[in-house]
């Protein structure tokens, strides 16, 4: 599904591919956050993405006046407090993502798959 924006110069069309690359970007560079997951279906393990893949972490849902609710499947660092990480999470790619798309954000969900030790 794609989100249309309405300007004076006219429609654009933003996919929802587009939203959860940008957002996924924009969550890794929160601090205290090691990457995204990805949920194994056959073992039920979190698998730590990185590079392109951190769409894979995230979820866009476009509803009704183009409210966006995006999901987040996480890795924190081992020793941080996760409720500091996931509120500069949400405040950050809140900020970003409606900056860069002008759609409003409805919901962010944040969901802590596993905590890692940074060397």
């Amino acid at each position: 599904m794609t989100g249309n924006v309405e300007n004076s110069n006219g429609s654009i069309s933003v996919d929802e591919e587009v939203i959860s690359q940008f957002a996924g970007h924009a969550a890794l560079d929160c601090f205290g956050i090691v990457g995204m997951a990805s949920l194994s279906m056959r073992d039920g393990l979190a698998k730590l993405l990185k590079g392109d893949n951190v769409s894979r972490g995230v979820t866009v849902d476009i509803g009704e006046n183009n409210a966006l609710t995006i999901d987040f499947h996480i890795i924190v660092a081992y020793g941080i407090n996760i409720k500091t990480v996931v509120n500069n999470l949400v405040s950050t790619v809140k900020y970003q993502i409606e900056d860069y798309t002008s759609m409003p954000v409805a919901a962010i969900n944040v969901y802590v798959e596993g905590v890692r030790v940074i060397d």
